[in-house]
């Protein structure tokens, strides 16, 4: 088969971006959802807030099972197959989450969030595909535009939480998950536009050019350095763990706020706005500015960005330390927060691409996904137990010392020159 031209490949290249990107616009509502309504349902239908914490570590815990299969199953068969697996889980997932809520079965809640979880796994994977058939001039940028689709997604996952109780309840859908319809709508769309447009797959392209040996390879051919990979997956692990178990204690603690700010008889639209708005800015700051970010690691070097998310990540829970009993100081530690995480992950993936050779790298992006969303369920579980103990502040000074050690193990992410 003949490859294609250089020119040929730029195009197959721009089409993939967009492609991923409203991918990525569709599957975040699912996950924006989730994230604002887990804890929440959790909390509701267990009757225990301690327990709240295992919404956001199921939803890591199908992540970070199926990242290393659902990376296999695309090294086979590419990209195409296993993003439009990730959206099946998905939709699965959301059937039984609803069916759970209206069952009051904590359980098989948790297994419906699991299965969103394991879509969500194909999400992460969509900014790997990104980088399939990028050159090393623009792996960044690429990586960050697909992202960065995740933030309309993102952003009206939470915002729908108030129309979506509405419609559920014109059609007695159950209390708290109205705003899954939508998501529902938004994964069968994913689901079809993976099907149909991405073609032809990038890393099925990917992988013909490299076996040709042609000499518009895209995909550089360089000197594998398994130090400086092993440094990106921890600083990608370690500050999405910081991200996600404040992030997954932050409804509780609003809730609480909500109800100490009307004499504890809260209603659930006044407690579903605040987490619902607070929500929807952290996830803002996790998607909006990551095409800078991506073009600053580009432009300054993968790992100065690294550092760059650290330095904004020990804002965020200075924030949540000293301002955890005002809603501003809440919703301004949670965009530091987004915006740290999409500095570390943004830049990190690109320091793992491009530190792993061509033959190993979706094998490491798997195994990246998959550490770092085992950490952020174990983070999510301890999180509950932390903030029952020792309140929203030292839930903060806990996730700090995440911050110090990727700080500190930053020599071993620097590239040597060849």
């Amino acid at each position: 088969m003949t490859l294609p031209t250089v020119a040929q490949q730029q195009a197959v290249q721009r089409r993939t971006v967009a492609v991923l990107s409203a991918g990525q616009v569709l599957g975040g509502i699912a996950f924006g959802a989730t994230v604002s309504l887990g804890a929440l349902l959790a909390a509701d239908i267990s009757g225990d807030d301690a327990l709240s914490g295992l919404a956001t570590a199921s939803v890591t815990l199908g992540a970070a099972l199926c990242a290393i299969p659902l990376a296999r199953l695309a090294m086979k068969l590419g990209r195409r197959r296993a993003l439009t697996l990730g959206n099946l889980f998905a939709l699965i997932g959301i059937g039984i989450v609803i069916l759970a809520a209206a069952l009051r079965v904590f359980p098989l809640l948790l297994v419906g969030i699991i299965l969103i979880g394991a879509g969500n796994a194909g999400n992460l994977q969509s900014r790997f595909a990104a980088t399939d058939l990028a050159s090393s001039r623009h792996r960044g940028r690429d990586l960050s535009i697909v992202v960065w689709a995740t933030t309309v997604g993102g952003v009206a996952g939470p915002l729908l939480l108030g129309p979506g109780e509405v419609v559920g309840q014109a059609i007695g859908m159950p209390p708290q998950t109205g705003s899954y319809l939508f998501s529902l709508v938004a994964q069968v769309a994913a689901f079809i536009l993976y099907l149909v447009a991405l073609r032809p797959d990038p890393l099925l392209l990917a992988q013909r050019i490299i076996a040709a040996g042609a000499d518009q390879n895209p995909l550089e051919e360089r000197r594998d350095h398994p130090v400086v990979a092993r440094y990106a997956m921890f600083a990608i692990a370690a500050s999405h763990v910081v991200m996600a178990s404040v992030m997954a204690m932050t409804p509780i603690h609003l809730a609480h706020m909500a109800h100490g700010a009307h004499g504890g008889h809260a209603t659930s639209a006044d407690i579903s706005s605040l987490v619902g708005i607070t929500i929807a800015m952290h996830v803002a700051g996790m998607y909006a500015l990551s095409p800078l970010f991506g073009i600053l690691a580009d432009r300054w070097g993968r790992l100065r960005v690294v550092l760059l998310g650290q330095v904004l990540l020990g804002g965020a829970l200075l924030f949540a330390i000293l301002t955890s009993d005002q809603a501003w100081g809440v919703m301004a530690a949670l965009i530091l927060l987004g915006l740290g995480w999409s500095a570390s992950t943004v830049s990190g993936a690109a320091l793992l691409t491009e530190a792993t050779t061509p033959a190993l790298r979706t094998r490491r992006q798997g195994r990246s996904d998959s550490l770092m969303s085992f950490s952020a369920a174990g983070g999510a579980v301890l999180a509950g137990i932390i903030l029952s103990y020792f309140q929203y502040p030292g839930l903060a000074v806990a996730a700090s010392v995440l911050v110090v050690a990727i700080v500190v193990a930053s020599p071993l992410g620097r590239m040597r020159t060849e």
